[in-house]
């Protein structure tokens, strides 16, 4: 493709224009021409086109060659001139080259006129790209001058001597000189003495490699005496020669920057001892919610606080408390009021802690809230306490209800279980028989519930001995592997220098049965049992975080299976009285409620730690003995009182009862006569009121009570000797007598060691 040429042709001869440019296409152009023979035409011309090159003929008749050449001049427009005549010589040749044509050609030998448009073109790209830069120079010293006469920073440059060459007007106001005033002195001397030296030993150096500076802060002193902090930047200055004659820099007054920075920094080293040094949870939050700062003290709840920058600080919250937290931040930030809130927290080793946070907001220049901090604080072992003192509250007052409640449905249940024998002798039909067998099925099922109840309103002292632990769980063990499916198995890890406890036996066995019934139902599918015991000694913190804990030496009993596990929720009820999971029918809700109050009364306490579909462990804590004064050796059958033929009454409207405590006191020496009712026992007594020597009553009977027949008997014989006994109460003394004229209470159900020996105490006490 042609190179577009526009040609302004200065010519009279029409023939002569179109050899040229016939000659230019030849040459690779695409000239597009305008022919003019006046002066006027080719003022014309040049005003309304940008041309590329102008071809003159020297001769025309009314203009010629230099005349188009002084009128391009006058022009002020910078174009290759290139004359192309056929009667031009030598000399005129030279005169029109010193007038300013770059060129001339002879019209007979026109193949030079490509080569000279091409390297006139060339040349005239030349010039121009030189105006073009000559130009931008001059604009930008222009520029320079401008920025640096009125620039806010020291414009500077100095010898290598640290001579001042050049100062700008800046330095009046920033350092109060005047630009004449320090001109030729050496800048060193303004400098502080410590700067000075510091310059004065890397400056050699500088100089040596030719190198400058950025961001050197220096102080320099004012003309009045007190000393400006200046931020320098230099580089070298190189001559022609390329050799280094000194620097040339600027220089901005950073003072108040300093000042505000070392305000800044003492600010910050107050926050950080603070952070560093509380336990609280302090954060830097942005608009958003993105963690800006984070104080050390979160290393312990998630991560390296430096890892937590720019991350979002709702993240670890509990998906149920998000929204809410999420909602009060924004408020915080919308209303500028910073708000208290409580949430839950899940910490990165997926534990979960209660938080307590404070925010307040930080304000920009303008008094437009920029950040939100928040002090937060772990309120977990707070809560933990508060839920202990409120369950223990809790559980006091249903255990008084509870006792109240017992006790009218004992009253009301027990007709009912006495009812049906009645019943059953009256009406012979077999399908009404059945209907008995279960109304009498439910009715001593609700009383065992009632005797639950009682167990847990009205405490659980029991007898106490020294306790072996061992033996128990070892036993629970056998119980367990006998009974239980075989899906679930059993194992035991016991301390053998397990310590001993004081207890009553029959309870501890009571808690390890509901305790490990309670594992066995949470296996359905099978699993695994643990049942482990060793020795612990809490101390004070511990006592602290534990509302019923207090330091000291305990034994400690786990229950542990690979069931179902329970939610938080859930674990936070279970030792409630009538609360449980389980299908209605094969769980009353009194088995753990039961179990905590045993322990209770044993001076211990029970934490359960449980996770769905992991599993649940219950830990027992009993307060040890350490050194028991006594321990009964293993084998050796202990050394019982025995009667010399006393008569004593029993009275219970339990056959087995009847029979086994008959049995046992004529094994060891009394005679025995039995009743099954008050009614019978009044009856026998006063057939033989000179012979009975203790009546041995129990207190819940039907058609007459345990009360009832003692003030019956009481009328008969003031001075009568007589044992209560009831399944009912535990303190020791019966709480539903008519009077207290009582020398000995059992607890049902009681052993021969303590049948024997509380009736041993009563004949040899002397009647009131």
């Amino acid at each position: 493709m042609n190179r577009p040429l526009r040609v302004l042709l200065v010519e009279d001869s029409k023939n002569d224009s179109i050899l040229i440019l016939h000659e230019l296409r030849d040459g690779g152009f695409d000239p597009v021409s305008q022919r003019v023979e006046t002066a006027d035409a080719m003022k014309a011309a040049l005003l309304s086109t940008q041309w590329d090159i102008i071809i003159s003929d020297y001769t025309m008749p009314r203009f010629d060659g230099l005349a188009s050449l002084t009128l391009l001049k006058e022009s002020g427009i910078d174009l290759p001139f290139i004359i192309v005549s056929g009667t031009i010589g030598e000399d005129v040749a030279v005169t029109a080259m010193k007038a300013g044509a770059h060129d001339y050609i002879m019209k007979n030998n026109l193949k030079r006129l490509v080569p000279a448009v091409q390297r006139e073109l060339r040349e005239a790209e030349v010039r121009r790209e030189r105006r073009q830069a000559e130009t931008a120079l001059r604009e930008s010293e222009e520029r320079f001058r401008s920025i640096v006469e009125t620039t806010q920073e020291w414009i500077w440059e100095i010898d290598l001597q640290g001579r001042m060459i050049y100062n700008n007007p800046a330095i009046e106001k920033i350092l109060g000189y005047a630009v004449e005033e320090i001109k030729g002195k050496s800048s060193l001397m303004y400098m502080h003495e410590e700067d000075r030296q510091e310059v004065e030993r890397v400056l050699p150096n500088l100089i040596a490699e030719k190198f400058g500076w950025n961001n050197l802060v220096l102080r320099w002193r004012h003309k009045d005496g007190t000393y400006r902090w200046l931020e320098s930047n230099a580089v070298p200055l190189i001559d022609a020669h390329d050799t280094m004659v000194g620097y040339r820099g600027a220089d901005r007054d950073v003072t108040e920057r300093r000042r505000a920075e070392e305000q800044l920094r003492q600010s910050e080293e107050q926050f950080r001892l603070i952070t560093e040094n509380v336990a609280d949870l302090i954060a830097v939050l942005d608009l958003e919610g993105k963690r800006l700062y984070n104080s050390p003290s979160y290393k312990d709840v998630l991560d390296d606080p430096e890892k937590l920058r720019g991350t979002d600080s709702f993240q670890e919250i509990h998906s149920e408390d998000r929204e809410k937290i999420k909602h009060i931040f924004h408020e915080t930030v919308k209303t500028g009021i910073g708000q208290r809130a409580e949430y839950r927290f899940v910490k990165k080793d997926g534990t979960i802690r209660y938080i307590e946070s404070q925010g307040s907001v930080i304000r920009d220049k303008e008094g437009n809230v920029s950040k939100v901090v928040v002090v937060s604080r772990d309120v977990t072992e707070k809560k933990k306490l508060e839920q202990q003192f409120l369950r223990s509250q809790r559980m006091e007052s249903i255990g008084t209800l509870a006792g109240g409640i017992a006790h009218d449905l004992n009253n009301v249940l027990a007709p009912i279980i006495m009812a049906m024998e009645v019943l059953r002798k009256r009406i012979p039909d077999k399908d009404m028989q059945r209907i008995l067998n279960t109304l009498e099925a439910s009715a001593r099922r609700g009383a065992g519930m009632v005797k639950q109840v009682l167990a847990f309103g009205r405490g659980m002292s029991g007898e106490r001995t020294v306790v072996q632990s061992r033996h128990l769980i070892d036993e629970m063990a056998k119980i367990a592997s006998d009974t239980f499916p075989k899906s679930i198995q059993i194992r035991t890890d016991i301390s053998k220098d397990l310590w001993t406890v004081s207890a009553d036996p029959t309870q501890l066995h009571q808690v390890l049965i509901n305790l490990c019934v309670n594992s066995r139902d949470a296996m359905p599918n099978g699993g695994s049992l643990t049942l482990k015991a060793g020795n612990v000694e809490l101390d004070e913190n511990y006592a602290r975080m534990h509302i019923e804990a207090k330091a000291g030496p305990y034994v400690i009993i786990e229950i542990s299976d690979t069931g179902a596990g329970m939610p938080r929720e859930i674990v936070e009820k279970i030792f409630e009285p009538f609360f449980t999971t389980k299908e209605i029918g094969k769980g009353t809700g009194l088995g753990l409620s039961t179990t905590l109050a045993i322990v209770k009364s044993h001076g211990g306490f029970i934490n359960v730690y449980s996770e769905v579909s992991k599993g649940t462990v219950f830990k027992v804590y009993l307060p040890a003995l350490l050194r028991p004064e006594t321990l009964t050796a293993e084998g050796k059958e202990k050394e019982l009182p025995a009667g010399r033929g006393e008569i004593i009454l029993v009275v219970d409207d339990e056959a087995s009862i009847r029979e086994i405590t008959k049995e046992t006191l004529e094994t060891y020496g009394y005679k025995v006569l039995t009743a099954s009712d008050g009614t019978e026992a009044i009856a026998l007594y006063a057939q033989n009121k000179n012979e009975i020597d203790v009546v041995l009553t129990d207190m819940m009977m039907p058609y007459m009570d345990g009360p009832t027949t003692i003030r019956a008997l009481r009328k008969l014989d003031p001075q009568l000797k007589i044992i209560a006994a009831s399944g009912l109460s535990t303190d020791g003394n019966p709480t539903t007598t008519a009077d207290s004229g009582i020398q000995g209470f059992l607890s049902k159900p009681y052993t021969a060691e303590k049948l024997l020996l509380t009736l041993h105490d009563v004949l040899s006490s002397t009647p009131t």
